[in-house]
């Protein structure tokens, strides 16, 4: 099957589409956006994280063909011309360790800073619900925690 959806802004077409074929695998094998990283194909650590239609879903849970017709937002979607105020954040703050993990968090923290827009602070309770569905084994959390802060903190600032 030919499934047609809008990918960070752009209209993607992928053909020859199985259809059991997960979202993930049609991002990064066939349209070339390895940004999101298949770990537990089972949607249990985020790593896989997009956004659908603005809402935050594990690509590897989401068959290809639910996408059309759709709007995804990957990880390098977040990014314009630079890297995006959630993930200079994580550069600035340490948040970044061995990487997997990373790209599911950022799109959900981009997605948690959208839902509690300047000037409402979120809460390290929201933060910790925001990022709830995301595994990271490398940092104890606690400096994308910060990380996510400062994101949070800067677009009071204008940065």
């Amino acid at each position: 099957m030919r499934v047609t959806f809008t990918v960070n802004g752009r209209e993607q077409r992928a053909d020859d589409v199985w259809e059991g074929e997960s979202l993930l695998y049609v991002l990064r094998e066939r349209m070339g956006l390895p940004g999101s990283k298949n770990a537990c194909e089972q949607g249990e650590c985020g790593s896989c994280t997009v956004r659908l239609d603005g809402v935050p879903v594990c690509a590897c849970l989401v068959a290809a063909g639910q996408a059309e017709g759709r709007e995804v937002v990957t990880v390098e979607g977040l990014a314009g011309e630079g890297l995006s105020a959630v993930q200079q954040a994580f550069v600035d703050a340490g948040a970044v360790q061995c990487g997997f993990c990373t790209p599911g968090l950022l799109v959900a923290a981009d997605d948690l800073l959208e839902q509690n827009p300047w000037p409402m602070e979120p809460s390290d309770a929201d933060i910790r619900e925001g990022l709830s569905g995301n595994l990271c084994r490398c940092t104890g959390y606690e400096k994308i925690l910060d990380a996510v802060r400062l994101a949070a903190a800067r677009r009071g600032e204008g940065v």
